[in-house]
């Protein structure tokens, strides 16, 4: 993967907040912010926008100037060698941003300085006095500031480095395994679904898939094969063409990949939600019934209806089971009846999705 390494200066705030950045060079600017957000340590609680020599950038509302342009589909490289980036328009945190030239091999943050600011503590001339009251116990506000904005911990290079990438994304192991498998084209079988041949070839690299202890002699004997394998025709990962299924050009593009597979969780809409919600809580409670998984995200989703009805915790249970599959194919979980885990890839996909 090609990156273009990026100097980001926060403006206005001492000590020096700065961080240095290797992103994709294909980024759009909504995946620049998304990385901008986690390279500082911001939690993108609040609009944004792009300054390009008097170019605005952003996410498009109808309150906001005529002048803005909508960033989505705006990629990094249309962009001049230094710009800005504005974040949170009542504190006002401007960043300088300048292209450095080519990055590493991999995305990533190579450098940092500097703590980032707490969200909301007013700006720079804000947080230019926080330091001062949280190191004088006596103050009035200490204890208050304290138990609003916590600690300020220093800059972690390697945990700063890690969530780039993680937000970068990475292509699950399944998702390669069949574009591997799919290389040279495969024909399919008169019912349109993939040879028993790819489909023991599967089965080898994931047992699990089809716990019945035997050899599998159909794709829907693994049904995360077959929702994958429906999911990558969909978001244009494969095409059939003659009877013969086989990867797609963007199928050799790794980053392409990522945001095809993303694609098919539109943001905001309950499956999404749902899907993100199932990976981040067992990728942080460690493994979990399907009952209990339920019973936990169920509160997320208070005063949601189905129906007419209030959303039940057997609502939740019955639309997690729904989506079983998929995410297996994806290596998002790993199902052991009754037992969730996260999966391998719980970490690189659906944490990336912009916003």
């Amino acid at each position: 993967m090609r990156t273009i390494r990026l100097r980001v200066t926060l403006r206005d705030v001492s000590p020096r907040v700065l961080r240095v950045v290797d992103v994709p060079a294909s980024s759009t600017l909504p995946e620049l912010h998304e990385l901008l957000q986690v390279a500082l340590g911001w939690t993108d609680s609040h609009l944004h926008q792009f300054d390009a020599c008097g170019v605005h950038y952003g996410v498009p509302h109808e309150e906001w100037p005529d002048d803005q342009m909508d960033e989505a589909g705006v990629a990094l490289r249309g962009l001049p060698d230094r710009f800005v980036y504005l974040y949170d328009f009542g504190d006002g945190w401007t960043h300088d941003v300048e292209l450095l030239g080519p990055g590493g091999d991999q995305p990533g943050c190579v450098y940092g300085e500097g703590t980032c600011p707490p969200e909301d503590c007013g700006g720079p001339s804000g947080y230019a006095e926080l330091p001062a009251v949280l190191a004088d116990p006596e103050s009035d506000g200490c204890e208050r500031m304290r138990d609003w904005a916590g600690e300020l911990a220093p800059f972690d290079q390697a945990g700063t480095d890690l969530i780039v990438r993680r937000t970068v994304g990475e292509v699950p192991a399944s998702v390669r395994l069949i574009l591997d498998l799919l290389s040279d084209g495969v024909r399919l079988t008169p019912g349109g679904r993939l040879p028993r041949a790819v489909v023991r070839q599967v089965q080898q690299q994931r047992p699990n898939w089809y716990p019945l202890g035997r050899p599998a002699s159909l794709e829907d004997d693994l049904p995360p094969l077959a929702a994958l394998h429906d999911l990558m025709r969909q978001v244009g990962l494969l095409r059939l063409a003659k009877g013969v299924l086989r990867p797609t050009r963007v199928a050799a593009n790794e980053l392409d990949v990522v945001r095809r597979l993303r694609s098919w969780f539109p943001v905001e809409e309950f499956t999404s939600l749902l899907a993100s919600g199932v990976v981040a809580m067992l990728a942080a409670a460690g493994p979990l019934t399907g009952e209990e998984l339920a019973g936990r995200l169920h509160p997320l989703w208070d005063g949601w209806s189905r129906n007419g009805r209030p959303l039940t915790q057997q609502d939740v249970q019955m639309s997690i089971s729904r989506i079983a599959s998929v995410l297996q194919g994806l290596d998002q979980v790993h199902v052991d009846w009754p037992i969730w885990r996260a999966g391998p890839s719980a970490l690189t996909l659906l944490c990336g999705q912009p916003r």
